[in-house]
C-alpha cells in the first residue's frame, strides 16, 4: 500500500507512494490504470537506473486513499489538480528547508491513468515540462472503443445523482473485486481485468511483472470496487474536463501493436489532438506495453539521469 498520507485542503486523505532518490532533482509522477494504485513500478530494475523520484498518488476510492465527498462527481479534473496541490505543497516544503528542486515534472499515465496525465498537463502548464501517455484510449467518440450497451449504461447512470450513479456501478463491479480476493497468490490475480491478452505473454513473463501487477491490483480493491467506479464514471458520463490543445508539453505516446483496446489508431488520433506529440509503437506486446516501454518512457520523462553502474 502506500508508504504515506498526505491531507488535501478540502480534509481528504490520499495515499502516496514515493520511491527512487528523495533527493532527486527529477521528480516523475506515475498515474495508474483502473483498476490500479500507487504501489505499482513498471520495472524496479530500470526505475533504479534513474536518478529520480518517482512519485504516485491513489485515486479516490482506491488503495489508502479516501472516496470522494458524497454528492460529488468523480471527475479528471479533479484528479489532476489531486496531483497538483501534493506537489505544490512539496514544493513549499523543500523551499523552506533550502531545497532547490526544479517546479516542473515529468508524468506518465498508464491506460486510464493517461487521461489524468494529459489533464495535468494542459490545467497546470507550469508544473509540466514532459508528458507520456502508454496504451491510453482515446475519447469513445473519436476513436470508438466502448461496446454500446455500456455506452447506455453510462447514458442511465450520467442522468442519476452522483451517490446513485457510484453506488449503482459499484455494485455491478462487484464480482471484479471477489475474484481478485478469490486468487491464492499475487502471480493467480485476473490480469484480464488490465486488459491483458494473449499477445502480452512475453511482457508478462519478465521477472516479476505478475507478481508486481497482482499486488496492485489486491490494493486497488482493498476498498471495494468503489475506485473503479468512480474512475469508470469520470470519462464516461461526464466531458473529460480539458481541452487537448492547452498540452503544451513535449508527450510521448507509447502503445502496444498487438493492443485490442487502445492500439494504433489511438496512437494516430493523440499524435494529431496534442501540439508536441510523437508515437512510439512496440511490437509483440498489447496493453501490458508499460512494462518493455518503461525505460523508454524514462528516456522521455527524465532524460539525461541515468545512473553509473
Amino acid at each position: 500500500m502506500a508508504n504515506l498520507m498526505f491531507t488535501l485542503a478540502s480534509g481528504r486523505a490520499i495515499g502516496v507512494t514515493a520511491t527512487g532518490n528523495p533527493a532527486a532533482e527529477r521528480i516523475v509522477v506515475f498515474c495508474h490504470p483502473a483498476p490500479g494504485s500507487s504501489m505499482f513500478d513498471p520495472d524496479p530494475t530500470v526505475s533504479s537506473t534513474r536518478d529520480v523520484h518517482i512519485v504516485a498518488i491513489d485515486r479516490p476510492g482506491y488503495g489508502a486513499s479516501e472516496p470522494l465527498a458524497p454528492g460529488t462527481w468523480p471527475s479528471i479534473p479533479r484528479y489532476a489538480d489531486d496531483i497538483a496541490e501534493y506537489l505544490r505543497a512539496i514544493s513549499r516544503d523543500e523551499t523552506e528547508l533550502g531545497v532547490g528542486r526544479p517546479r516542473s515534472v515529468g508524468i506518465v499515465g498508464w491506460s486510464a491513468g493517461g487521461r489524468v496525465a494529459l489533464a495535468f498537463a494542459a490545467r497546470h502548464p507550469e508544473l509540466t515540462e514532459r508528458v507520456a501517455i502508454v496504451a491510453t484510449p482515446a475519447p469513445d467518440e473519436a476513436v470508438p472503443w466502448i461496446e454500446p450497451r455500456l455506452t447506455q449504461l453510462s447514458e442511465k447512470l450520467g442522468a442519476l445523482p452522483p451517490d446513485e450513479a457510484q453506488g449503482q456501478l459499484t455494485e455491478m463491479l462487484e464480482p471484479q473485486a471477489q475474484a481478485v480476493a478469490a486468487a491464492d497468490q499475487d502471480d493467480e490475480v485476473p490480469l484480464d481485468l488490465l486488459g491483458a491478452s494473449e499477445v502480452d505473454r512475453e511482457a508478462l513473463r519478465r521477472p516479476g511483472a505478475r507478481d508486481r501487477l497482482g499486488r496492485m491490483l489486491r490494493d486497488a480493491y482493498r476498498q471495494g470496487p468503489g475506485g473503479v467506479a468512480a474512475d469508470i464514471l469520470s470519462y464516461t458520463t461526464r466531458p473529460w474536463g480539458f481541452d487537448f490543445a492547452d498540452v503544451a508539453a513535449k508527450t510521448l505516446i507509447v502503445n502496444g501493436q498487438g493492443d485490442a483496446l487502445a492500439g494504433n489508431a489511438h496512437a494516430t488520433w493523440y499524435r494529431r489532438a496534442l501540439p508536441d506529440a510523437r508515437v512510439e509503437m512496440v511490437p509483440g506486446v498489447g496493453h501490458m506495453v508499460i512494462v518493455p516501454a518503461w525505460g523508454e518512457v524514462l528516456s522521455h520523462l527524465a532524460p539525461g539521469t541515468l545512473t553509473r553502474r
